[in-house]
Parts: C-alpha cells; sequence; structure tokens
C-alpha cells in the first residue's frame, strides 16, 4: 500500500497542465485511462498541476446516468485510485465528477494531490436552460471558498459558476490567487468570442488571473470545442489552445512581487473563422457519434442533391471515404442530371457508391394498395411512398452490413416539416439537421475552397459544382422544385430566424420587409410540424437554438400569432 505525502510547497512557480481532452460520457475507466496519460505527460514536462474539464469522470453531461448510484459510486472508486498515484509526488490533479455526499449529489471538482483528495468544490450555479437541465439532477452547492495547493490558494468555480459575478466575489474575497475553471461548454456559432467577454469581466472583478479549461469532442447533438485559454490579471491574454481538438498545454505562472500571479506568453492557436468552425463542429459531432457508439462506418441516400451531397463530404471529413457507403435509389422522375451529380459526388469523395432502383418496391406498394386507394387520385401519398421505400432500402443495407444510415434534412426542412417520417427521416444522425438551407449552400462552397484543419477527406472540389448551382428539388413528381410550395429560401430561412432563434412575433418580422400572409404560413408549417421533429434523429447543434434540447414546443399547439 502507498503512502501519501504533501509535496513541498510552491516557490513562487507553477507549472500547469491544461488537459483539453474528448472524455466519452459513461466510460469511467477509460477516461480515467485519459487522465493519467496527460498526467503522465504533465510529469515528463515538469509540471506541477494538471487541469481537466467539467465532470470529466463521468463524461459530461452524464444526465440521469447521474441519478444511478452504482455510477456515482463507479466514478468515486475511479477518484480514488487517481488520487492515490499522486503519492508519487508528481503532479496533482483537479478532476470533475458527479459526488454523493449527505443526501445529496453535486457537479463536484476534486483536487488530488500527495496520494489524497485533498479538497472538493461543488457548483453553485446549476444552468437550466437551453441544453442544460443541471437543477433537475444536482443539489446546489455551497459558495465556495478557494483550496490550499502546495501553498497556492486556488479558486476552483466550475464553468457557470463564473457566468455569473457571485461564486468569483466569493472566491476574491475569500483570498483566492487564482481562478482554474473546468468546463463542459457545448459550442454554438461565435461562442469563443463569447467565453472570452465574459471571462474578462470575471477577471476585472477580481483582479484575478483565470484560466480556462474546456473539454473537446461530441456527445449526442451536443460538440464541445475546447478553445481553452487564460487571462492575466491585467485582462492580457496568456496562451490560447486550438479549437475543435485534443491537447495538453504547459503554462508557467510566476508569483510577482505584488503578489499577483502571471503567465510566461505562451503559445497561441489559430482559431478557425466562422465558416470552418461550423463545418468542424458538424464534423467532431458526426465523427464522435459513429466512433462512440462503435459503428464501422456510415451509409447514406445520394440523390444527386445539395444536403446528401454536404453530408456525405462531411462523413468523408469525419471517418474517411472507406467508411462511407452512397446509395442512389432511382425512381421514374429521378432526371438524368441527377444520376450524373450522384455518381460525381462519390467519385470526388472516393466513396462506394450502389445504385439500387425503387421502381420494383413501389410497384408492390401501389398494386398491394391499390384496392384500398381505387378511385382517388395519386397525391403526396404517392410522394411519400417513394421516400419511404428508399428508407426501407437504407435501413436493410445498415442492418445488413452494421453501417448507420445518416439522414440528411437541413433545418429548414425540419422547421417547415418537408421530410417524411419512415423515409428520409430514417437514420441515426443528421450533421446538417442544425444548418439552414442558405448556410448549406454557403459551406459546400467554403470546403470546395478550403481544406479544414485535422480532417480526413482531401483538398479540392468534394461537392461537384452543378450541384451547388442547380434548383433544388426531392423529385417526387414531375418537373418538381422546392419553390413550387416554399417561397425562396433566403426569405424562408430569414423568417424562420426570426421565428425559432429569436422568437419574434409576426408583427416584429413583417417590420423587417417581409408578407404577412407568408409569415403566417411559415409560422403554421413551424407549428405543425413539431410531431415530426421528436421523431427525427439527433444532430450537431450550431444554433443558439436547435430542435432538441434547446426548443422544447408541444406538439398539440393551437396558438397562432393572430
Amino acid at each position: 500500500m502507498s503512502t501519501s505525502t504533501r509535496p513541498e510547497a510552491l516557490s513562487g512557480h507553477l507549472r500547469l497542465a491544461i488537459a483539453q481532452l474528448n472524455p466519452t460520457v459513461g466510460g469511467i475507466a477509460g477516461n480515467a485511462d485519459l487522465a493519467r496519460q496527460a498526467r503522465a505527460g504533465a510529469a515528463r514536462a515538469g509540471a506541477h498541476l494538471v487541469l481537466l474539464s467539467e465532470m470529466f469522470l463521468s463524461g459530461y453531461p452524464a444526465e440521469d446516468l447521474v441519478l444511478k448510484p452504482a455510477f456515482v459510486r463507479a466514478c468515486r472508486t475511479a477518484l480514488e485510485a487517481l488520487a492515490a498515484e499522486t503519492a508519487d509526488g508528481g503532479p496533482g490533479m483537479v478532476v470533475g465528477l458527479p459526488w454523493a455526499e449527505g443526501g445529496k449529489l453535486y457537479n463536484a471538482v476534486a483536487l488530488l494531490d500527495g496520494g489524497k483528495v485533498q479538497a472538493l468544490r461543488f457548483k453553485y450555479d446549476l444552468p437550466n436552460y437551453g441544453v442544460f437541465d443541471e437543477k433537475r439532477v444536482f443539489d446546489q452547492g455551497p459558495l465556495p471558498g478557494p483550496v490550499d495547493f502546495r501553498g497556492l490558494r486556488l479558486g476552483l468555480p466550475i464553468c457557470e459558476d463564473t457566468w455569473t459575478d457571485e461564486v468569483v466575489e466569493c472566491l476574491t474575497e475569500t483570498g483566492a490567487q487564482m481562478l482554474l475553471v473546468p468546463n463542459g461548454s457545448p459550442y454554438w456559432a461565435n461562442k469563443a468570442d463569447e467565453r472570452l467577454q465574459i471571462m474578462v469581466a470575471r477577471v476585472v472583478e477580481s483582479g484575478l488571473p483565470l484560466v480556462y479549461c474546456n473539454q473537446t469532442g461530441g456527445q449526442d447533438e451536443l460538440v464541445f470545442d475546447g478553445a481553452s485559454f487564460a487571462l492575466n490579471a491585467d485582462r492580457s491574454l496568456a496562451f490560447q489552445m486550438p479549437q475543435f481538438t485534443t491537447a495538453l498545454a504547459i503554462s508557467d505562472w510566476r508569483e510577482g512581487t505584488d503578489g499577483v500571479w502571471r503567465a510566461e506568453p505562451g503559445e497561441f492557436a489559430k482559431l478557425p473563422d466562422a465558416d470552418e468552425a461550423n463545418w468542424l463542429a458538424c464534423v467532431m459531432g458526426l465523427r464522435d457519434y459513429v466512433d462512440k457508439n462503435r459503428f464501422p462506418g456510415v451509409v447514406l441516400g445520394l440523390s444527386g442533391g445539395i444536403d446528401s451531397a454536404i453530408c456525405a463530404a462531411m462523413a468523408v471529413d469525419a471517418l474517411g471515404p472507406e467508411r462511407v457507403h452512397g446509395v442512389m435509389m432511382p425512381f421514374r422522375f429521378t432526371s438524368s442530371d441527377s444520376l450524373r451529380d450522384a455518381e460525381a459526388s462519390a467519385k470526388a469523395l472516393g466513396i462506394r457508391y450502389d445504385i439500387v432502383p425503387i421502381e420494383p418496391p413501389m410497384t408492390g406498394f401501389t398494386e398491394v394498395l391499390a384496392p384500398l386507394f381505387a378511385g382517388r387520385t395519386a397525391d403526396i401519398t404517392e410522394e411519400n411512398l417513394q421516400s419511404r421505400s428508399r428508407g426501407v432500402i437504407l435501413m436493410a443495407i445498415s442492418n445488413k452490413f452494421g453501417a448507420m444510415v445518416l439522414t440528411t434534412g437541413n433545418k429548414s426542412e425540419m422547421s417547415v416539416g418537408y421530410a417524411t417520417l419512415y423515409g428520409d427521416m430514417n437514420g441515426g444522425y443528421n450533421p446538417i439537421k442544425d444548418l439552414y438551407k442558405t448556410e448549406v449552400y454557403r459551406l459546400a462552397a467554403w470546403r470546395n475552397a478550403h481544406l479544414p484543419q485535422d480532417v480526413k477527406g482531401r483538398a479540392g472540389e468534394m461537392i461537384p459544382a452543378h450541384v451547388i448551382t442547380k434548383a433544388p428539388t426531392a423529385e417526387l413528381r414531375e418537373n418538381q422544385t422546392d419553390q413550387d410550395s416554399l417561397p425562396p429560401y433566403e426569405v424562408l430561412d430569414a423568417i424562420l430566424q426570426g421565428l425559432v432563434e429569436n422568437e419574434l412575433s409576426i408583427g416584429e418580422i413583417e417590420a423587417l420587409g417581409y408578407e404577412r400572409a407568408t409569415i403566417e404560413r411559415v409560422e403554421h408549417l413551424l407549428y405543425i410540424a413539431e410531431y415530426k421533429r421528436r421523431q427525427a434523429p439527433p444532430g450537431v447543434k450550431i444554433t443558439r437554438r436547435n430542435f432538441g434540447r434547446d426548443r422544447r414546443y408541444p406538439i398539440t399547439n393551437r396558438f397562432r400569432d393572430r
């Protein structure tokens, strides 16, 4: 049995390792091993302390898993094993986990050093908005004081604790000298700038330096983008870690004659611009959903349209071409252009490509239903049968070979219900679920002109130009286009952003220059499609209000803004 000794006090110098890692929810042993690997790397660099992200041992967000006592006990056992390993005199660790104590359950962070759990702190400000439901599963901790690490008084506010001023104010008043912030902060567009501004506010108020450690990786519809950083007490940026990738950064801090700790200049990773960030979020979310759920690859319908083409490109960037299978399923309304464009997409990506006509199953469906449908003209029923025939084929391929089916509906279509239940909505995951159609077009053109960081696809034209320039159509009837029944996507998306992202009234959107009748129709379509969205697969969150965890509207809903 190892003996525990308290390492010597710091002498005005802290070498801190910031571990921006990708834990897996429920993968306690694997997460603990990631922590060990980070600690070993930190030890080789001569670090005194390793900072890990929020709820690292359990993975975040663990949702109702934390209500299972066996799960919480397993996290505690793993923590105690990590704590015992710090008896070797090497780096201490700051590790997040769920913690049960006194009949309550906390979102906690533990300081491990000298072979022991030296201190625990519990999250005070529990977020309960958007994607967060922490008040549902956790108890509120008390306002925390600092912890002692080898003579240095550290404040350990947990994520949301720094988005308001109360916790940091308490830590400042009780003698903290530095703030180390473990985070599980999910991505949405321009989130990195928002985080930085809020952390600057905490530094200004407290006069303390701050280190912000965020996890990376995908967890269902959430993507955690890393982008960890530190601020000196004078608000200057001490270092910036990369976005959308794992990393271990080493930062040296020294105590000045005024008692204020300051970082030596560190590395500054260049963060991607808005389009690259959104692309990488879609790729990371898809990759981790497939890999963490142990699928061998993905299969999707390649229609020759923009949505399936961009999803296939994202899948190649995430998984590599050898793990992506495209299937064209033509019918009598499928144009020669679509056949050509689907094949061109597959060739550009280097993926497996098969053609499976749906004429035989469609003939079978129409024949078996003919007695019931006698005397009735063909309508949307037959259109939906086409989509459902394709869905059955893709699910059969998935069942036979194990690949997960990707769905390819964009946010514009999901908003107004232009998707078929048990047809093109069949599948396990949708990388573009939170991208409006106009954003899909823009990102497709962007990817053709750029090679993002750390992807498995190639540079150059991944999405054939003709796919981007032709009029969008589902090809469920002769000469059909989307604009036969929808306003132009530039108009539709602007109205939807008003209704969905900003909760504007019809009058407020009308004042922006859009026709009231069009707005009212879009609002009606938005509401009546709720039942479809409830049955849709998860997809990457990109906007502030995705369909799923962010926006929870009733299916039965008679309200209309008239």
